[in-house]
């Protein structure tokens, strides 16, 4: 295992931490499960079913990554994965995009985590801005906030039944 210090240590763990926590509650999901469409009211489409949610976890993983190296400078396109059927394939590709996350430092290990003048800030997709430490905050908060919905819609689902 690669081994960092500091705030880069600190901010990888934790957003290993969420991934993890979040493999978990996916753990015991079914592929029929994964597929329900269990808030059937929303019109987010990211947030329909376990499948959907999972989806845009992994994108958004690989995003923030995409995002800090482009205001690098690098000519890199966002990423679109594919669509997963069982938690099994889900648990992989959060893995990969962990992987992905790590090798950013690896690839920089003089990135600067903070950076005050907001002019020089990373501008999201969404249209915040943030520095790399930001936005690493903000994507472990997302995959907390999902797991807690994804558990919550495993609730739901075995309730139903």
């Amino acid at each position: 295992m690669i081994k960092f210090q500091g705030a880069i240590a600190a901010l990888l763990d934790e957003y290993k931490k969420a991934t993890d926590e979040l493999k978990e509650v996916i753990r015991d999901v079914s592929d029929e499960e994964l597929r329900v469409i269990v808030d059937t009211q929303t019109e987010d489409t990211d947030c329909r079913s376990i499948q959907t949610i999972l989806r845009h976890v992994v994108r958004a993983g690989y995003n923030y990554v995409v995002a800090i190296r482009i205001w690098q400078g690098e000519e890199i396109d966002y990423r679109t994965p594919n669509i997963s059927n069982s938690a099994a394939q889900y648990n992989n590709a959060l893995d990969a995009m962990y992987d992905f996350n790590e090798k950013l430092f690896l690839d920089y290990p003089n990135l600067p985590l903070e950076e005050y003048d907001e002019e020089k800030k990373i501008i999201s997709r969404w249209g915040q801005r943030y520095d790399v430490e930001q936005m690493y905050e903000h994507a472990i908060v997302h995959i907390l906030r999902h797991r807690r919905q994804i558990a919550a819609f495993k609730v739901k689902l075995r309730n139903d039944r």
